[in-house]
C-alpha cells in the first residue's frame, strides 16, 4: 500500500509539472540570463516579440506613432537582446544624437566611481574639489554646498537668474539654504564636470571614456556646446548604458560601479521636495514630481501610463532611457521634440507608454 501511494504521489507530481510547463507564457519560459553584446563589435542578438508574447498586430500603429512624432532612432531591450531597432527618416544606427539631460545619468553614475575610488565625498562642500570663489556667494555659503545638493538639485541657488545655463562666477547666486528647495538648475549641474575634474585630477570626459564608456562598449563624446557640456552617441551606445543600470553597474561579468549603496541612492528618491528625481534620475511611481521650469509641485506619478518601477534619463526634445527592471527591459527613444520643448518630462512619455502596453502586453 505504501508503495501505491507514492506511486501516485509520482505520478500527480509529473501531472503538475507538465500543466506548468503548458501554462506557462513564452517570456516565462526563456532563459532570464541578461546577455551582454560583445565590446567593438556590431553583433547584438535579438528575440523576437512573438517569442515574448507581445501583440504583434499592434507593432505597426507603434511605428507609425513614433514616425509622427518626429522620432529618429527607437530600441527595446528585452533581458539585454534587441526586440525592436527602427530608424526613421534619413537617421541611422550610425549617426550620433545628442542626448540632452539625458546624459546627466552619464554624470551621476561617474561621480559614483569617483567616490568609490575614494577621490571624493558626495557629502563633501563641492568647493573642496572646484576651489572656492566658484560662485558669488560667500564662502560660508559656498561650503554649505555638497555634490549631494548639484545631484539632486538641492544647491539653493537662484534660478531665477537671466539664464540657469551659466556656469560662470557672477551666474551662482545665493537665493534658498541647501536642500530646502528643488529646482531644476542646469548650471548647477553642469559645473559637476569641474567637480569630478577637480576630485580625479584629469578630464571629465577622459575620466569618463576609461571609466565607462570604453569599458562596456559606447561611442560618442562631450562635446561642449555654450555653457552646456552635450554627450552625443548612436542609440545603441545609450542602450547599452542602459543595459549596464539595467544590470546596476555590472557589464557582463565586469564590475564598472560595485558601490550597490550609491547605485541604490541614485536611483530611489534623493529627497521629500521631489519624490521622483533621484542622483539626477527620474523616478515613477512616487507621489508627487516637480518638473523643470516649473515651481509647481504636481500630486500623482510622473508618468502614470508606465510601470512604477521605471527609472528614466530624460532630456530636452524628447531624448529618452527608460530602465524597466521589473520586465528587464531598456528601450531608448532618440528625436525632435514630439509636441513640446520642455527639458525632461513631458505628456509625450505617457503617451509613448500608452502605444507601448498595447504591444508589450
Amino acid at each position: 500500500m505504501k508503495y501505491n501511494i507514492t506511486y501516485v504521489l509520482i505520478f500527480l507530481t509529473l501531472i503538475l509539472s507538465s500543466c506548468s510547463k503548458e501554462g506557462a507564457s513564452p517570456s516565462e519560459s526563456e532563459d532570464e540570463t541578461l546577455y551582454f553584446p560583445p565590446i567593438n563589435s556590431n553583433t547584438w542578438e535579438t528575440t523576437a516579440m512573438a517569442a515574448l508574447g507581445w501583440k504583434t498586430e499592434n507593432e505597426q500603429a507603434l511605428y507609425t506613432f513614433l514616425e509622427a512624432n518626429g522620432t529618429d532612432a527607437f530600441i527595446i531591450l528585452s533581458n539585454g537582446k534587441i526586440v525592436i531597432e527602427r530608424y526613421f527618416g534619413n537617421f541611422t544606427a550610425t549617426q550620433n544624437h545628442s542626448w540632452n539631460s539625458a546624459a546627466k545619468t552619464l554624470t551621476a553614475f561617474t561621480v559614483g566611481i569617483a567616490q568609490e575610488e575614494g577621490l571624493l565625498s558626495i557629502d563633501n562642500p563641492s568647493s573642496d574639489y572646484m576651489g572656492e570663489g566658484w560662485s558669488a556667494l560667500t564662502a560660508q555659503q559656498e561650503q554649505n554646498i555638497t555634490v549631494r545638493h548639484h545631484l539632486t538639485m538641492t544647491t539653493g541657488l537662484d534660478y531665477t537668474v537671466p539664464e540657469n545655463f551659466c556656469t560662470d562666477q557672477p551666474c551662482f547666486q545665493y537665493k534658498n539654504e541647501p536642500g530646502t528647495y528643488w529646482y531644476y538648475h542646469q548650471g548647477a549641474y553642469t559645473i559637476l564636470d569641474d567637480i569630478v575634474s577637480g576630485a580625479v585630477n584629469q578630464e571629465y570626459k577622459d575620466y569618463f571614456n576609461t571609466k565607462i564608456r570604453n569599458k562596456i562598449g559606447m561611442q560618442g563624446s562631450w562635446i561642449k556646446t555654450g555653457s552646456l557640456n552635450l554627450y552625443f552617441s548612436n542609440a545603441r551606445s545609450m542602450a547599452r548604458f542602459g543595459l549596464l543600470c539595467l544590470n546596476k553597474g555590472t557589464w557582463n561579468e565586469s564590475t564598472i560601479l560595485s558601490d550597490a549603496s550609491y547605485f541604490n541612492e541614485m536611483t530611489t528618491t534623493s529627497q521629500e521636495l521631489n519624490k521622483s528625481y533621484g542622483y539626477l534620475w527620474w523616478l515613477n511611481g512616487k507621489t508627487n514630481y516637480k518638473i523643470p521650469g516649473s515651481e509647481e509641485l504636481f500630486l500623482g506619478k510622473l508618468v502614470p501610463s508606465a510601470p512604477d518601477d521605471l527609472i528614466a534619463g530624460l532630456g530636452a526634445f524628447d531624448q529618452k532611457l527608460y530602465i524597466i527592471p521589473s520586465k528587464k527591459m531598456v528601450i531608448v527613444r532618440m528625436g525632435n521634440s514630439a509636441d513640446e520643448g520642455e527639458l525632461g518630462p513631458t505628456t509625450f512619455d505617457n503617451e509613448l507608454w500608452i502605444m507601448l502596453n498595447k504591444v508589450i502586453n
